[in-house]
């Protein structure tokens, strides 16, 4: 199949697209590289340098590469940085995505599959979180999320344009190839690293006081490969239907302190914490549900212990110590 990567110079982005590879597909990659890395786009992949609201450039690359499918990546993503500026998620992550849509209509490639998130369940009632449960949005990332999902429901009905929304909290991880790398950075598990390696003094607990099994938050983590395989498993149903998945770590989570202890363990060095309150709005547990994914795609996640995806991301940080660009060879 030949696929769109929009966003695909990205952490996830770049992992989907070597998986596409993998697989024997075509994969063009449509980035704008405002925080992706050229470096990041694998070998084998087309790359086109290009802003979703290029709509010329856009079908350009659609009827040149004749693309089939779309995996959209493409999105802005920090929670906070949404509440102060909700005017460019609307824009980058609505506005462009139907620009999006509406030039994979004019082109005819009826297919795609989305990066959601579970943020558009806002604070859930239960745990685990299902794809049944309410969908209430806290923030504007997650209302653009939501909205976009809207969108796609409405293009289905009166375009045939079928979709699967797949909806998850924390990618983690890396490949060989491909690791994490974000400016500022604001996932814990590449934190917690950045301090065992020395680019940070400590990692920040924001509140130990919740009613947590060690009084830290607990969250999902998936290994980015397995995310990775979702997202090319669900192009598998688009020519029969649209869908909406969670995708989750299959059990109860982990904890803040169980990163950091998991990570101390791998790297075998010291990670300084210190302890502050709690941040406004951040609920004491996010676990979501996969089983539906699980029953209706084959979705089989294979690397879900903790160590091992803190392991795979050390092993990409120590030979990228400096994020992107030259190797050094590293002692995992």
């Amino acid at each position: 199949m030949r696929v769109l990567v929009t966003g695909g110079a990205g952490f996830i982005g770049s992992v989907v697209t070597e998986e596409l590879i993998k697989d024997g597909h075509t994969a063009v990659v449509y980035d704008s590289l405002y925080k992706g890395h050229r470096e990041a786009v694998v070998p084998g992949a087309d790359f086109v340098h290009g802003d979703l609201m290029d709509a010329e450039l856009l079908r350009h690359t659609l009827k040149e590469h004749q693309i089939e499918a779309v995996i959209h990546m493409a999105a802005d993503s920090l929670v906070g940085e949404s509440v102060q500026q909700p005017a460019k998620y609307y824009r980058n992550n609505v506005v462009a995505g139907l620009a999006l849509l509406d030039a994979m209509r004019d082109r005819g490639a009826g297919r795609i599959v989305f990066s959601s998130s579970a943020a558009t369940y806002g604070e859930p009632e239960k745990q685990p979180i299902e794809e049944t449960d309410p969908t209430r949005p806290t923030n504007p990332y997650g209302e653009t999320k939501l909205a976009f999902e809207h969108a796609l429901r409405w293009y289905d009905e009166a375009y045939k344009l079928r979709y699967a929304s797949l909806r998850y909290f924390n990618a983690a991880g890396a490949t060989e190839n491909c690791g994490e790398q974000h400016n500022p950075e604001t996932h814990l598990i590449p934190i917690v690293l950045q301090a065992a390696i020395g680019n940070r003094p400590h990692v920040e607990i924001y509140g130990d006081d919740y009613p947590t099994r060690d009084g830290t938050c607990v969250r999902d983590y998936i290994h980015v490969t397995d995310l990775a395989r979702a997202h090319i498993q669900a192009l598998g149903i688009l020519d029969e239907r649209s869908g909406i998945y969670n995708l989750g770590c299959g059990g109860d989570g982990y904890t803040v302190r169980e990163v950091i202890d998991a990570a101390r363990e791998v790297t075998r060095r010291d990670i300084p914490v210190r302890t502050s309150a709690r941040r406004p709005g951040d609920p004491a547990v996010l676990v979501a549900s996969s089983e539906r994914i699980k029953r209706e795609l084959g979705w089989n996640p294979q690397m879900q212990d903790l160590r091992e995806i803190i392991r795979s991301a050390w092993n990409w940080m120590e030979r990228h110590p400096d994020g992107y660009g030259e190797a050094h060879d590293g002692e995992a």
